[in-house]
């Protein structure tokens, strides 16, 4: 069995795979880097106080890394801060967890990622997928989801305003960028990173096809994955 190391965990995607990881077999350790402790208690997760500014690299120690950093502009405060949690502390992560030795790396990213996008927002996110995909990971996973259905910790009025109208007009809405829910996304990242070739079956009956992955780095998944099931 194996570990697996969440950072970003108080967070919408990553609450639900704490859930899922926790409920998983193929796991028998979830490490989970905060910046406090969360009130949770499991015998699988381990609970580890990290400061991004003077981090301990020696904790970022795991089979697979998935990372659910993500803020935004107006939450961050400023340009320059979202900048830090969405590039500077996901790059972060990518380049300790590489050179302790994981071998695996998903990542959430967001529908419209251009790093040469005049979109301040989507342009850091083309930047550190560029960044995390280059880091030279065995596998390394970058999930595009469209706007995502979930409850936040804080109240966002334009996801409140486009859920509405995603979910009252997805008939009319491309399939691509229909809204997704959450748990959905994190399902589709669990799976990615136990993908083996026996598992083509399974991958088929899970419905991923809202939430787009890009597969840059991959050197043991067959091409059919990228051809034929995310999209």
């Amino acid at each position: 069995m194996k570990t697996a190391l969440i950072v970003g965990g108080t967070g919408m995607t990553g609450k639900q795979l704490i859930a899922l990881l926790l409920a998983d077999n193929h796991y028998s350790k979830l490490i989970l880097l905060v910046r406090k402790p969360i009130d949770l208690k499991n015998e699988k997760l381990e609970q580890i106080a990290f400061n991004f500014e003077y981090p301990n690299r020696s904790v970022v120690v795991a089979d697979e890394i998935f990372c659910c950093l993500g803020t935004t502009i107006r939450a961050a405060g400023s340009k320059e801060a979202f900048y830090k949690v969405d590039h500077e502390y996901a790059s972060l992560i990518a380049r300790i967890g590489f050179e302790n030795g994981v071998k695996k790396f998903a990542l959430i990213s967001a529908m419209g990622a251009n790093k040469n996008s005049s979109v301040y927002y989507n342009k850091v996110k083309g930047l550190v997928e560029e960044t995390v995909s280059q880091t030279g990971y065995d596998a390394c996973y970058i999930f595009r989801p469209s706007l995502l259905l979930g409850q936040r910790n804080e109240f966002r009025l334009g996801e409140k305003i486009a859920t509405f109208f995603m979910t009252a007009f997805s008939f009319a809405i491309p399939k691509k960028y229909k809204a997704i829910d959450v748990k959905q996304v994190a399902k589709a990242m669990i799976i990615a990173m136990n993908f083996e070739k026996k598992a083509y079956r399974s991958l088929n009956l899970v419905k991923l096809q809202k939430c787009k992955l890009i597969i840059p780095l991959i050197k043991k998944i067959p091409d059919i994955i990228n051809r034929d099931l995310f999209y």
